[in-house]
């Protein structure tokens, strides 16, 4: 986490609003949303000692409705160039939920008649 934390720490340090958020609580913070990215898990399923998962999600959603992590896409790419196996993930890049897929297998949508 440290080797992590270095590398990540000025480049987020640079985007990042300014807040109540404590550096101490904001590493943990951080590292609890790579982890979770890293990982596929779900909110709550962050271990205790990276913090709340109700808290790292609120300052995951807050600073993407500010932009931060766009502009910290941006600053890696100014200073690191396109890195092999980094990736950022839109709310575009998400799949439908799973009840559109029942909802096609009961017949709710309509298919198109053929002429």
């Amino acid at each position: 986490m440290d080797e992590t934390c270095a590398i990540w720490k000025p480049l987020i340090g640079g985007v990042r609003p300014r807040g109540k958020t404590q550096p101490y609580d904001l590493q943990h913070t951080i590292a609890a949303i790579f982890w979770r990215h890293e990982h596929g898990a779900k909110w709550r399923s962050i271990t205790a000692e990276l913090g709340p998962g109700w808290r790292v999600a609120q300052l995951f959603i807050r600073w993407a409705k500010l932009g931060v992590w766009e502009r910290l896409l941006e600053r890696v790419k100014e200073q690191h160039g396109a890195v092999l196996g980094m990736t950022f993930l839109g709310g575009s890049n998400i799949g439908a939920h799973h009840k559109v897929a029942e909802a096609q297998k009961r017949g709710l949508f309509r298919r198109a008649r053929p002429l």
